[in-house]
């Protein structure tokens, strides 16, 4: 009987602890993982966020780089952990969709294992090439990869990054034939086109304003069907000759699926009030990224389920589900 009391008491201590827990959250520092490597826009925003968030909860806001696999190794490493909310993920369409189908045996769910708590912004991308190529357009470039057939390499952050995936779709769109190289992110990969080892890669914005506007790269076109802001004078490539070419990718903050629902909420709040405040919207648009809003939890599980079924589609028309 005194058994069975002291029972009872453990479990009742335990249930009265979780409220406790997550009113006091966060007690310790919380880690913000990105599945790239340092420079890209991935980390760029993890550090702008992790800041604001510092700064609101009074607790350290850590950024951690685990690059590999194509996102998959970062992003396994926060499904693996914790569900406490001291683990966080800074993810992009990569670890939340195109995995999905670009893997054999992804090893986790995104829909199933994460909790979406914030979206952050859309990213537009740009086609840039090494100013030695002979192409001034998105036409002359696929007029030169047709002329010259095995010639071309083309950088990613790696297999199934949207740098791989924009090559991939213009390459199915266009008949041409390029060379995937890819690296662990897009600083590497940018560094080659920069020093001509390869000669174009379709680049996040923002690590590449530098080297456009210094001549060290040439920007042919941009992924969206609008312009970017940084660049008013480079064209779409939807209006460079290959109509219907519009893709994004987005920044989004996701957690362990199992996070107790109040840390979730506490989190959902935090964050998305830290996107929607003016010092962050102004360095969301001076990055040439383009803000979202960040609607109910249930509505970005919706929004996880359906860029599954989206980015699913451009793989399979890339022709390569299944390769990783």
């Amino acid at each position: 009987m005194k058994s069975m009391c002291r029972l009872f008491a453990a479990m009742t201590s335990l249930m009265l602890a979780g409220p406790v827990a997550a009113e006091d959250f966060p007690a310790r520092p919380i880690t913000i993982v990105v599945p790239y490597t340092a420079g890209g826009s991935t980390d760029i925003m993890a550090r702008l966020i992790g800041q604001k968030l510092e700064e609101r909860l009074g607790k350290p806001v850590v950024v951690e780089l685990k690059p590999g696999a194509g996102t998959a190794i970062g992003a396994t490493a926060v499904v693996k952990s914790a569900p406490d909310g001291y683990t966080l993920l800074m993810a992009t369409p990569t670890p939340m969709a195109i995995n999905v189908t670009l893997h054999k045996n992804l090893g986790y769910d995104p829909a199933a294992d994460f909790v979406p708590l914030v979206l952050i912004a859309q990213a537009p991308f740009i086609l840039i090439v090494h100013p030695s190529l002979p192409v001034k357009s998105v036409q002359e470039l696929v007029n030169y990869a047709k002329a010259n057939p095995g010639k071309l390499s083309y950088g990613s952050g790696g297999p199934g990054a949207p740098h791989h995936l924009y090559a991939e779709l213009l390459k199915s769109m266009t008949g041409i034939q390029m060379t995937h190289v890819p690296y662990k992110g897009t600083m590497p990969a940018l560094n080659d086109v920069v020093a001509g080892h390869i000669q174009l890669m379709f680049s996040d914005i923002p690590p590449a304003i530098g080297m456009v506007q210094s001549g060290k790269v040439r920007p042919l076109g941009v992924s969206t069907k609008a312009r970017v802001a940084a660049f008013p004078n480079v064209p779409t490539i939807d209006e460079s000759g290959v109509p219907g070419f519009d893709v994004a990718g987005w920044f989004m903050i996701v957690a362990p699926a199992k996070t107790p629902e109040p840390v979730v909420a506490k989190l959902h709040a935090e964050l998305k009030a830290i996107v929607a405040s003016p010092a962050v919207s102004e360095q969301i648009a001076k990055l040439s990224l383009l803000p979202m809003k960040t609607p109910s939890i249930a509505d970005m599980r919706a929004f996880v389920k359906s860029e599954i079924v989206r980015w699913g589609k451009v793989v399979q028309t890339a022709g390569i589900a299944g390769t990783e």
